[in-house]
């Protein structure tokens, strides 16, 4: 006698009506939504198979797919014209080439931006430690204390940071920022200085361009393609430091805040590890070969 505890086995055909199911798109559902959660989709599975399917079972049948259309993330296929000749100068320093040429020993690569707008949000109660079976708890009202802006210089190749806080961004502040860096050594001894920004107002445009040519003649500055800070290194490194350091954000005032972020600052210097850049000219050339009928979808409509 089959035991009752068993988990039943489930034949091709059933999972491949959950796939299905799940696969369907909002208008075919019938149903207002703009997503189905996984009761919903069990529900409906058990609509039509003869044989219960548990919602555990269901949620397998769909992680052990190789295609998963009812997933979705948001993307932008690049639209700035000449995005190869734009990127690819800047991958060529990420690979330590500039115009053909290996970098020299006193060239250096900054990838440059700003996180903008980090609040300091003093919770009204304090927050209870964590107990057995129960998560450190944070109060979810707070008292606003203010905000500033933190702009970060990361060395491609050697994996050290340089930052500071602003009360604004702009050009200015952008400028004490590369006077931060013209003074610190290595860099004050630099022969070429390589700053790759976004398209920002603090650093847009040719404009940007000559005048950090007159702040100082080392400085070659390099824009990423619109839409394309994703190539900007920095951007890693302000992704480790709201996981790390600003969350839970829970900050008495503005000086907490930039003290925090300064001994991030000095914790992450004492062992620079710089991050393993693996998107070469060769994988932006099979990518933009991917995304070519995107171009042409958008220049038709």
């Amino acid at each position: 006698m089959k035991d009752v505890a068993e988990r039943p086995l489930f034949p091709p055909l059933d999972r491949a009506l959950a796939t299905a199911i799940a696969c369907e798109t909002v208008a075919q559902t019938q149903q207002p939504l703009s997503r189905q959660s996984l009761a919903d989709l069990t529900r409906r599975v058990n609509d039509i198979l003869p044989a219960p399917m548990s919602r555990s079972t269901v949620w397998r049948t769909l992680q052990e797919d190789a295609i998963k259309p009812w997933q979705f993330e948001h993307w932008i296929f690049p639209r700035a014209p000449q995005f190869a000749a734009k990127a690819g100068p800047i991958l060529d320093l990420y690979a330590g080439v500039w115009e053909g040429q290996p970098l020299g020993p006193k060239d250096y690569v900054l990838s440059s931006d700003e996180k903008t707008s980090i609040q300091a949000r003093q919770r009204k109660h304090e927050e209870t430690p964590p107990t057995p079976k129960r998560r450190r708890r944070v109060e979810p009202e707070y008292k606003r204390h203010g905000a500033v802006q933190y702009l970060a210089a990361w060395d491609v190749h050697r994996g050290i940071i340089l930052g500071r806080c602003e009360a604004k961004t702009g050009i200015v502040p952008f400028g004490r920022l590369v006077d931060q860096v013209l003074a610190s050594p290595p860099y004050d001894q630099a022969e070429r200085l390589f700053v790759v920004v976004d398209n920002g107002s603090s650093h847009r445009g040719q404009a940007s361009i000559q005048r950090k040519e007159k702040q100082d003649k080392r400085i070659i500055l390099l824009h990423t393609p619109v839409h394309a800070s994703w190539l900007n290194q920095v951007e890693i490194y302000f992704s480790i430091i709201q996981r790390k350091v600003l969350t839970p954000n829970d900050f008495p005032n503005l000086a907490a805040v930039r003290l925090r972020l300064a001994l991030y600052e000095e914790l992450s210097n004492r062992t620079p590890k710089p991050f393993r850049w693996k998107f070469t000219r060769q994988k932006l050339a099979d990518w933009l070969q991917r995304a070519a009928p995107h171009f042409l979808a958008a220049k038709t409509a």
